[in-house]
């Protein structure tokens, strides 16, 4: 059975390692990020990874940095892997540490290389409004995942799939996939594709791209930004002097909408002169629906200033929402 070192972060990568370890390889160390604060004591707190691997007594090693790390390098050449497996690590893996291991350094990437290399492949895939997108397993070189793919997995991403649960749904299949992976280096029979065709990157999402623009954005830009950016930060407005975030949201086209409310036929003339960003229904009942350029946002769940997400009849029932206020980038 082959040994491996296993290095990764979050969530994404804790299915990576739950699943070699049912499998039964032998991990001979788990690689994490140090603990970080979080809440609102600060409290310093491992990473999924680190959980896991206490609840199995597997070696846990925190480094700060592995660049220019002479006493962790060290410890990697004694432990001696065959396989080096790294899923979502945080860090970018010097020469010195690629070179150890046998059969290489093995890469489970959230995306269709060369397609979303980079940090946030599943969250753009998702904010560009893709239609599918996929897991890579590679041999890793210097570059930002610019190795030989070994084995890929295409999967659809649902008209209204939020970046956290295409996250979810990619973190199983990544798992499944790099023990498929091992099973074919151990056996001699793993393939090597070269990279080939057009690529294109996905880097770190910022604060500033949360902001909603409703005149210059439509109504699927807008959807996929707010799907995009759940759970991450959310994407916001602002109406009547208050921050708004937008959670999950559902797109009707202007003849969908019109069918859904007949009683509001007679004013499908006055729609086009609507602001985009315009309130026309705000009730529990019916639910919170705005006008975009070219079609219609029904808001699903949301989450008013200082205050926690609530799907949005109850938000409403407890927020004065009327129609004609307007969502804008202005406070």
């Amino acid at each position: 059975m082959l040994k491996i070192l296993f290095m990764g972060t979050p969530d994404f990568a804790q299915e990576s390692l739950k699943s070699i370890y049912e499998a039964g390889f032998e991990i001979e160390g788990v690689v994490t990020n140090p603990d970080k604060p979080k809440g609102r004591g600060m409290k310093l707190t491992p990473s999924p990874v680190k959980e896991y691997a206490l609840e199995k007594n597997l070696k846990i090693y925190q480094p700060i940095k592995v660049r220019k790390n002479e006493e962790f390098l060290d410890k990697i050449k004694n432990i001696n892997p065959d396989v080096i497996c790294v899923v979502a690590y945080g860090k970018i893996l010097p020469k010195e540490i690629l070179d150890i291991p046998k059969y290489g350094c093995i890469n489970v990437h959230a995306s269709l290389l060369p397609k979303y290399r980079g940090a946030a492949p599943i969250q753009w895939a998702v904010l560009n409004g893709d239609k599918k997108t996929g897991i890579t397993t590679m041999y890793m070189d210097e570059g930002m995942d610019t190795g030989d793919m070994i084995l890929k997995k295409e999967v659809e991403i649902g008209n209204d799939e939020t970046t956290g649960e295409l996250w979810d749904r990619l973190s199983k299949i990544g798992g499944e996939l790099l023990v498929e992976t091992l099973n074919l280096i151990e056996k001699g029979n793993a393939p090597r594709e070269k990279q080939v065709g057009e690529s294109c990157l996905a880097p770190m999402l910022n604060k500033e791209m949360s902001l909603i623009d409703w005149e210059n954005s439509d109504v699927y830009k807008i959807h996929n930004l707010i799907r995009g950016l759940n759970p991450i930060m959310g994407a916001y407005s602002y109406v009547n002097g208050k921050k708004i975030k937008l959670w999950k949201s559902k797109v009707l086209t202007k003849e969908e909408f019109f069918s859904y409310k007949t009683e509001f036929m007679e004013y499908e003339k006055k729609f086009d002169g609507l602001i985009p960003g315009t309130i026309i229904i705000a009730d529990s009942k019916d639910g919170l629906y705005i006008k975009a350029k070219d079609g219609v946002l029904k808001v699903l769940e949301i989450q008013g200033e200082n205050a926690k997400r609530m799907n949005t009849p109850d938000f409403l029932r407890g927020n004065h929402l009327t129609a004609g206020m307007i969502f804008s980038k202005e406070r």
